[in-house]
């Protein structure tokens, strides 16, 4: 009886550190990260760039990037974002996409990781076709 009793002890143990772990799960943290050449720019949990779509700005808190476009930028979103005390969280705010999925937006724009980006700290996106930038967390213009 004294070995079941410790195998279910250590199990609810096991349990309990798993459902810390998962609830530790639910913030995830956004930062900056700064690169010699363009300055300043958000990057996810993990040290990957985030992106706006300069053609987002023709719909007002609407993504532009979908079907083929959301393969390759991939639309960002976070339930709970934890922030450096540098970001305001006043400027994050979360959209409804077309296909009924959520992405996360800094001032108004929807936000996106770049699919070529290969290791954190890669800004291979920022500038392709005239229309993709990293966001700048300090002079990116609100999407009026």
């Amino acid at each position: 009886m004294s070995n079941c009793r410790t195998v279910a002890f250590i199990l609810l143990c096991i349990s309990i550190l798993a459902i810390n772990s998962l609830a530790e799960d639910e913030n995830y943290s956004l930062n900056i990260s700064v690169n010699k050449f363009l300055g300043s720019y958000l990057v996810n949990e993990t040290g990957f760039a985030l992106y706006y779509y300069q053609n987002d700005s023709s719909v007002h808190g609407k993504s532009t990037c979908d079907g083929d476009c959301a393969k390759v930028w991939l639309p960002f979103y976070v339930e709970n974002l934890t922030l450096p005390e540098s970001l305001n969280s006043f400027n994050f705010a979360t959209i409804e996409r077309a296909d009924g999925s959520k992405q996360t937006t800094f001032k108004n724009w929807p936000l996106y990781l770049y699919s070529g980006d290969g290791s954190p700290g890669d800004v291979r996106g920022n500038g392709l076709d005239d229309l993709w930038h990293v966001v700048d967390p300090v002079d990116q213009p609100e999407l009026i």
